[in-house]
């Protein structure tokens, strides 16, 4: 009786094992570090915090730039991902996104996508990627990924993103 539970366990496990795949998912673009804090409370950010939609702050290897327009530099131990982020205020609040087209980086292309009212458009490919929805999903057919997505906590009227 023993074997036969035994036996019914190994052949289960025969038939299961094989439908296992992995299934996580791997972005186009590569992993680099990303970490910084925007306080919406003082210095160039305070209107970001009493800001409707579609306002926007973007960090690239120059600083960072609200809404289009340079405001700071950035520090010493800030860092900003393969592209640059963008951090986007939406319908459902503040989402951060690498600025690096996938479809592009997975061919060795990658250029910062600029921002478009509410997309984010690569100028090599001209993907548009809608930020206002809050997941940055590719809006022409071009790319099959979404932009990567970066954690964003916000806190106290501080904006803190990381990997």
């Amino acid at each position: 009786m023993q074997r036969l539970g035994v036996i019914v366990l190994c052949l289960l496990s025969l038939v299961l094992c094989p439908s296992c795949k992995d299934t996580t998912f791997r972005s186009s673009v590569p992993t680099y570090p990303v970490r910084f804090s925007i306080d919406t409370r003082v210095g160039p950010f305070v209107h970001f915090a009493n800001a409707s939609q579609n306002e926007y702050v973007t960090l690239t290897d120059d600083g960072f730039r609200y809404n289009g327009e340079w405001v700071a530099a950035r520090g010493a131990l800030d860092a900003y991902g393969y592209g640059g982020v963008v951090v986007f205020l939406g319908m459902n609040g503040y989402n951060a996104f690498d600025l690096a087209c996938p479809y592009c980086a997975a061919r060795g292309t990658c250029q910062s996508c600029s921002i478009d009212g509410i997309f984010a458009v690569c100028p090599h490919c001209g993907e548009h990627y809608d930020l206002g929805s809050g997941i940055a999903a590719p809006q022409k057919g071009i790319s099959n990924e979404y932009l990567r997505r970066y954690n964003l906590i916000l806190s106290d009227g501080k904006i803190t993103v990381s990997q």
